[in-house]
């Protein structure tokens, strides 16, 4: 994977960041969204991109524009570098392929355990129940 190559392909729009913080957030810009397009990116080819799509179709809008926000630190910097780091994580666990599930039968023994769990529920609720007869 092309680090510097996947870094400059991306966008990022700052805005005021919202919650506690007195007169330092109502001035400074520190929220960062990062912007990126899955579809026009020259650094995957496009079983990757398809791969990233897929696993990523949360983050993804009707654009095809994948986007992240960052607002944990004051620091615009620091907010930026975060964004990048979670992308690059998230990309990077998009592109493992995931292993396909094994079909496996349940042991008889495991059967037998549950439906001896069972009657013995059965009979401690019969066991509280009243008779009438007497």
């Amino acid at each position: 994977m092309n680090i510097t190559g996947l870094i400059g392909e991306l966008t990022f729009k700052f805005s005021r960041s919202g919650g506690a913080g007195g007169q330092h957030v109502n001035k400074v810009s520190s929220k960062v969204t990062l912007q990126w397009d899955v579809e026009r990116s020259a650094v995957f080819s496009a079983e990757e991109k398809a791969l990233v799509a897929e696993k990523l179709s949360n983050r993804i809008n009707k654009e095809g524009i994948l986007q992240l926000e960052s607002d944990t630190d004051r620091s615009q910097v620091r907010n930026k570098e975060i964004a990048i780091d979670r992308f690059l994580h998230l990309v990077k666990d998009a592109l493992v392929p995931s292993k396909p599930r094994k079909k496996t039968k349940i042991p008889y023994s495991s059967v037998l355990k549950r439906l001896d769990r069972k009657k013995q529920q059965s009979q401690l609720k019969a066991s509280r129940r009243r008779s009438f007869d007497d």
